[in-house]
């Protein structure tokens, strides 16, 4: 476990939140590894009916620590990010996110992921894959352009152009677009707790049947961007686009 990841229990309600305000709460293959440790025991716990993903009020997350990244970058599909990734995608128990501040990289792509998200409307989220001689991750590849059409993605996908939390409820990326990041906190909580009133499995089964059609094909493309990600990594644009980005900050 690491300090980084705040394990709060609330009766029913598993509340994973990301603390690590120095740096943006940007995500370490630590962080990674906790996140799908918490996932799997949220799943596998019958006193546990739903798990909120939030970071502060001012910020959920600048994405990959990027110094981390370089130093330990994921060379396979076993790699920390991609085993939070599965655990995400193949919870059974409802994910509700609550968002504020910046949302960028995998802190945009694991919303197409969670079932319920509530955001402030001034959240700003932005997928800069390309920017940094990357490819797209997480299924963002297929979600988005199922989601919002293909000249809509292509504008987030391959322009990296950024967008807020309003047009993220006005396109379903998001549930709700509230006034701040305390009023997105506290509804995702409200919703959250909401599930402890109801049968938990017939949840449980109703979201299975929800995500059952795609979770083959989801799983498919997630491994396949993995693999053109991990071998981004090391092509001579990414490095460079990833060595300037380090040294601007």
């Amino acid at each position: 476990m690491t300090d980084a990841i705040q394990l709060e229990r609330e009766r029913g309600l598993l509340t994973l939140r990301l603390n690590r305000p120095d740096k943006k709460n940007a995500l370490t293959r630590a962080m990674y590894s906790c996140l799908a440790e918490a996932l799997k025991q949220a799943d596998s716990d019958p006193e546990i009916n739903a798990v909120l993903i939030t970071g502060s009020s001012e910020c959920f997350t600048a994405g990959n620590d990027i110094a981390d990244f370089i130093q330990q970058p994921p060379s396979n599909l076993d790699s920390p990010v991609f085993d939070f990734m599965l655990n995400l995608l193949e919870c059974r128990k409802p994910v509700i996110a609550a968002v504020a501040g910046a949302a960028v990289g995998i802190g945009t792509t694991l919303l197409l992921h969670c079932d319920l998200v509530y955001i402030s409307r001034d959240a700003r989220l932005r997928m800069p894959f390309v920017n940094l001689g990357l490819c797209p991750e997480f299924a963002s590849s297929l979600i988005l352009p199922r989601l919002l059409g293909h000249a809509k993605a292509a504008e987030l996908l391959l322009l990296g152009e950024g967008f807020s939390g309003e047009q993220a409820a006005a396109w379903g990326i998001a549930t709700e677009a509230l006034g701040n990041g305390e009023a997105a906190l506290a509804k995702a909580r409200e919703m959250a707790l909401r599930f402890e009133s109801l049968p938990t499995e017939a949840v449980c089964i109703s979201k299975q049947l929800m995500k059952a059609p795609d979770r083959e094909l989801i799983r498919k493309v997630i491994e396949e961007e993995g693999l053109l990600f991990t071998q981004r990594l090391r092509s001579p644009e990414a490095m460079a686009a990833l060595s300037g980005f380090i040294n601007r900050h």
